[in-house]
């Protein structure tokens, strides 16, 4: 049984913003096939939470064009904070991408970096072969093929073969518009033998009345390839956020993920990687905050199909206030993955009364000769961690922000660009003040 969707558009409206937006035939019709099949899938059902009375789909406003930067000067000041001087910058305001440069040593080596919908446009047998196939599919569910039918923002990075990238790759996506709907796809290719490190950030400098976002990101690390991403989102109170972050790991290939997922209002969180190769290593660090009324589910996956492949879950959240999230940490192991590791760990701090939190260790295995282990605790601050920083001189405020601030340190020493580093300690610090 599926239930009925109120979508503020029709299929031509779909044809039309494509027309529009010179997709190429094959987006086109995947946007079209997209649309078709949405009433016909389910909206997923995260575990122990309800989200039929959420917002996903109603919204005023597609896409809102805003102008582009001329100089980096004309960014907000807390933007300019993250960017530093990082060469490797693309930054899209609201939908509109808004300042794109790749510096001329990496350009050289042939990397690819551009917004998503030109990429799909200037390199569409690349992105055609990647999109929306073995990393997210578009039938999973109706979320899925929403965002396939709307994708209107997003990034697209391609690493050649052999090629090490040595400084971060940046995506900026900049919210300053109340009316913005994103749709964002963010879509990563490193080929055999290769190295990247990519980091973006969501930033709303407005507040949203009922906003939507629906994010995906497709991370492919083929034969020996390493891919490190960051990100820090921090969308605000109005948005209503699906976000789903998908990895497949070749042979040998590394994927790496530090998350800090700031985001004021309620969200859903997917993040799943696929050990595809015999050798293949994922590893995902997350770090959370709520607070006020927002509910939040976050599911990590690692799953285990190649031999010999590792994989590490480390989810750290704090809850204040009445906010309430669900951690689900889920290890699998296939058949056949003989001599596979699947580590995790989940911890939730509450720091009131009314705050929930709920850590679920999943391990889930289909073959013997593996090895596999799980921690989850969820609790209030210590008092002796209290009383030992107190008797030091230390203000009870002061100590439980020292001990908040070490609780979530595992992860936030994680992310590869010290400005984003500092911008997700001043997020944590602004949410548990």
């Amino acid at each position: 049984m599926t239930t009925e969707t109120k979508l503020p558009f029709e299929q031509e409206d779909i044809s039309s913003y494509s027309t529009k937006n010179n997709d190429p035939a094959w987006l086109s019709e995947l946007r079209i096939q997209a649309f078709s099949e949405l009433e016909k899938l389910p909206m997923p059902k995260p575990d122990k939470t309800k989200i039929d009375k959420w917002n996903f789909t109603s919204f005023q406003t597609h896409t809102v064009e805003s102008e582009a930067f001329a100089s980096l000067e004309e960014l907000p000041e807390e933007i300019k904070s993250i960017i530093e001087e990082n060469e490797n910058l693309y930054i899209q305001r609201n939908n509109t991408p808004a300042h794109i440069n790749l510096s001329a040593n990496v350009k050289e080596q042939g990397v690819i970096f551009t917004d998503i919908l030109s990429a799909a446009r200037d390199h569409a047998e690349l992105v055609q072969k990647y999109f929306m196939k073995d990393g997210v599919k578009i039938s999973e569910h109706r979320l899925t093929a929403l965002h396939a039918a709307l994708v209107n923002g997003g990034a697209f990075l391609y690493v050649p073969k052999n090629v090490e990238i040595k400084e971060p790759i940046q995506s900026v996506f900049l919210l300053d518009n109340p009316d913005t709907t994103l749709f964002n796809h963010v879509l990563i290719v490193a080929e055999d033998n290769s190295s990247v490190t990519y980091v973006e950030n969501y930033f709303s400098t407005v507040e949203s009345n009922e906003g939507v976002a629906n994010i995906v990101t497709e991370v492919f690390a083929n034969a020996n390839a390493k891919v490190q991403y960051g990100a820090v989102d921090t969308l605000s109170k109005g948005f209503t956020t699906y976000v789903n972050r998908r990895g497949v790991a070749g042979r040998d290939a590394r994927i790496e993920w530090a998350l800090g997922l700031m985001n004021d209002g309620n969200t859903i969180s997917d993040n799943t990687t696929y050990l595809m190769g015999d050798g293949s290593h994922g590893d995902t660090k997350t770090v959370v905050v709520g607070r006020g009324e927002q509910k939040q589910n976050f599911t990590t996956a690692i799953i285990h199909y190649g031999k010999r492949s590792e994989g590490y879950i480390l989810k750290h959240g704090v809850m204040k206030e009445s906010a309430s999230s669900i951690f689900n940490g889920i290890g699998k192991i296939e058949y056949g993955a003989t001599k596979a590791n699947a580590e995790q760990e989940s911890r939730v701090l509450m720091l009131s009364e009314k705050a929930r939190g709920d850590a679920n260790p999943i391990l889930l295995i289909d073959e013997d000769d593996v090895t596999a282990g799980h921690a989850a605790s969820v609790g209030r601050v210590d008092p002796l961690q209290l009383y030992y920083l107190m008797s030091r001189g230390i203000t009870k405020k002061e100590a439980e922000r020292l001990v908040i601030h070490g609780f979530l340190a595992p992860v936030v020493n994680e992310l590869p660009i010290e400005g984003v580093k500092k911008q997700l300690v001043a997020v944590i610090e602004r949410k548990v003040q």
